[in-house]
């Protein structure tokens, strides 16, 4: 059994730590940064886009991480194959970004330098902007001005306590958006077309423990007869007892499943082979899907003291999903990327 939220509730109590761990399919944990009892160089929130269709996307990060801010810009190439992921870093934003306590609603606006992202939210639609000069640091400047629509009525929230006091993880992930706007490298310009693009958004909020490793992995895609379909799956982060974050969606619902494993070639000795087919399984049976890569994007920042070492992998999924009334979805070679990062900060 796993902790499902089904009232508006208040996240941290008064000793800063989660007071109800659990999953909801809304938005229903009521977030207050004077809450976190931490020091607030240790709080880190955080909004991320990814938004693409079968040929190109674009991933943005706007966070304020404490002790230090960044804007993250990676573009993806599914046909060359190719990526490039470059980041803007600022020093001691503390709060100065003004993060949304809600993803329901909500602007944040950064300019580094000569970089600047902008994400507004009125509660109908996201609009995201940008500007990132020398991207790939071969001189190519990168700009976008994408919209995303259709909200879906359920996503995945998640409230996971550390096993340590004032330390949380709190999440929502939202995938299978509509996506409407162009992408600019150049002089070279990208449309992303309703008919064939989404965007998902990854928002957390949370203090940390010092070292730890996840897996996370994400899908949006339209099937045949037009329905959207997408998975939230991961573990490995904080105490999961109450409730873990695998999840399906369809057409704008949310369904629950059992606990997942990335098989991947190698992880169990402590080598793994990113590059080699993996496998995606659930405790309860109803996922069971190989996972064929297509590009590794591993940037690794790693002072040794502190670190960010991500495997976040691209590449396509064959298999079967099984929703909450029994129906059988499957996915033949859908595009889907999926990760193992060590973190230590």
């Amino acid at each position: 059994m796993q902790n499902e939220i089904k009232e508006k509730i208040d996240l941290l109590n008064e000793q800063g730590n989660i007071a109800t761990p659990g999953y909801a399919k809304k938005m229903l944990y009521v977030y207050n940064r004077e809450n976190v009892k931490a020091s607030k160089t240790r709080l880190k929130e955080w909004d991320y886009y990814y938004v693409g269709n079968t040929k190109y996307a674009i991933c943005i990060t706007v966070s304020d991480l404490g002790f230090v801010g960044a804007l993250s810009l990676t573009i993806m190439d599914f046909e060359t194959p190719a990526q490039f992921t470059n980041t803007s870093i600022f020093l001691f934003p503390m709060g100065k970004l003004n993060m949304p306590r809600t993803s329901e609603q909500g602007d944040v606006y950064w300019k580094n330098g000569k970089v600047e992202m902008g994400i507004t939210n009125d509660g109908k639609t996201r609009h995201l902007t940008g500007v990132y000069p020398n991207a790939d640091k071969l001189g190519t400047d990168v700009s976008w001005d994408i919209t995303l629509t259709d909200f879906p009525e359920e996503s995945m929230v998640i409230a996971t306590p550390f096993d340590k006091d004032k330390h949380f993880y709190f999440n929502q992930k939202i995938n299978c958006m509509t996506a409407e706007g162009t992408l600019k490298l150049g002089d070279k310009e990208y449309p992303f077309d309703k008919a064939d693009s989404m965007g998902t958004l990854d928002w957390g909020r949370g203090v940390w423990t010092y070292d730890n490793t996840w897996y996370w992995g994400s899908l949006q895609t339209r099937l045949e007869d037009g329905s959207t379909f997408g998975w939230n799956i991961g573990y490995g982060f904080g105490n999961t007892e109450a409730a873990s974050e695998d999840m399906f969606f369809f057409n704008g619902k949310s369904h629950k499943i059992g606990r997942t494993t990335f098989h991947i070639p190698g992880d169990d000795e402590g080598a793994p082979r990113y590059m080699e087919d993996w496998k995606f399984t659930s405790e309860d049976g109803r996922l069971d899907c190989t996972f064929h890569p297509l590009i590794d994007r591993y940037e690794p920042f790693d002072l040794k003291v502190m670190c960010m070492i991500p495997h976040q992998v691209f590449g396509y999924v064959s298999g079967k999903c099984i929703l909450d009334d029994g129906k059988e979805i499957t996915l033949d070679n859908v595009l889907c990327f999926a990760e193992k990062v060590h973190n230590k900060w």
